[in-house]
């Protein structure tokens, strides 16, 4: 396993980590307390060291999971978790600082830690990063010793940017991948100047980069990817990155044709990401052992050629791009 620095939190993390959104279930199924452990203690075993999870993923049950497995573990495990997304209707509104403070509270006592390494807003409305109290909380909570760090998801470049204004602001996780290139613009610019450290998550687009889907593949009535095709449910950047399926699927077949000898494209997908050094980690989720395996593959690959970067790069810009790049 390789490590990369976490920007200005000076963590070491491992550059494929783990996301904790579908794991011990896939989207919609059930949660399966067992599966969890399995993936997230394999995980662990093969260098892993920085898991991010959020207290809505499965109503706090993969927050339970990782709290549980990482403290059955000797190694330091980075444990990152996010707040904000129970606020229903979740407006700028709703946003309090006695809420979030009791959101983190509440993290704390699933995850049986006494400090959280990395607490991220989840993805807030836009007007919520132009509120200094709601930073100024979670620089009282760096000092009570509740939390480590402060970080943001973010559904959009911009919100990035105006964030990293704050400086307890000390990650940006974003949406990056080939079909979502903006961020390698004046984001990273801003990152490189302020240490910022990068989590590239939805690296896969939804599974769409796998190259395992078809025109003929459906999904379950509580997967997100048959429900929030068009932003029905939540922001539509979460679900294929925000590419039309059809669409999505030719560009993929491009780079089934680029790559001929790769049965699996998601080794490919997540090596595009990590030949951008501003990216501290990748968090792909993971909802059996196989998909684990997959990802940690990377590891042993050799790096793509620059001329296999650029033509896949060309794939974006001709294809993806006319229709993602500017909303995102």
């Amino acid at each position: 396993m390789q490590y990369r620095k976490l920007g200005k939190t000076n963590f070491d993390v491992s550059e494929i980590s783990l996301g904790t959104w579908q794991v011990g279930g896939k989207w919609g199924e059930p949660f399966d307390d067992a599966t969890a452990d399995r993936i997230l203690n394999e995980a662990i075993d093969q260098g892993v060291n920085f898991i991010d999870t959020a207290d809505v993923y499965s109503d706090g049950r993969s927050e339970q999971a990782v709290g549980r497995v990482v403290g059955q573990r000797s190694e330091e495990i980075y444990v990152a978790t996010k707040c904000g997304r129970q606020i229903n209707p979740h407006t700028n509104e709703n946003y309090t600082v006695e809420a979030l403070r009791g959101y983190v509270e509440d993290s704390l006592k699933r995850l049986k830690l006494e400090r959280i390494d990395l607490i991220q807003l989840h993805c807030p409305p836009t007007d919520v990063y132009y509120r200094p109290e709601i930073f100024e909380l979670f620089a009282r909570l760096k000092e009570e010793g509740k939390i480590r760090q402060l970080g943001v998801s973010v559904e959009k470049v911009e919100e990035a940017i105006k964030a990293m204004e704050y400086p307890d602001v000390a990650t940006v996780q974003i949406i990056f991948n080939v079909f979502r290139q903006r961020p390698a613009e004046l984001f990273f610019d801003l990152v490189r100047e302020k240490n910022v450290g990068v989590i590239a998550r939805v690296p896969l687009a939804s599974g769409l980069l796998t190259g395992k889907f078809s025109r003929s593949t459906t999904f379950g009535a509580e997967d997100h990817r048959n429900f929030n095709r068009n932003g029905e449910a939540f922001d539509q950047g979460e679900t294929f990155s925000g590419v039309d399926y059809e669409r999505g699927l030719a560009a993929v077949d491009q780079l089934k044709e680029l790559f001929p000898n790769e049965e699996n494209l998601a080794p490919v997908a997540l090596q595009w990401i990590l030949a951008h050094p501003e990216v501290s980690c990748i968090i792909p989720g993971a909802s059996r052992l196989e998909h684990l395996h997959s990802n940690l593959s990377v590891e042993n690959r050799s790096p793509l050629t620059a001329d296999q970067l650029q033509r896949m790069n060309a794939i974006y810009e001709e294809n993806i791009k006319p229709t993602v790049h500017q909303r995102w």
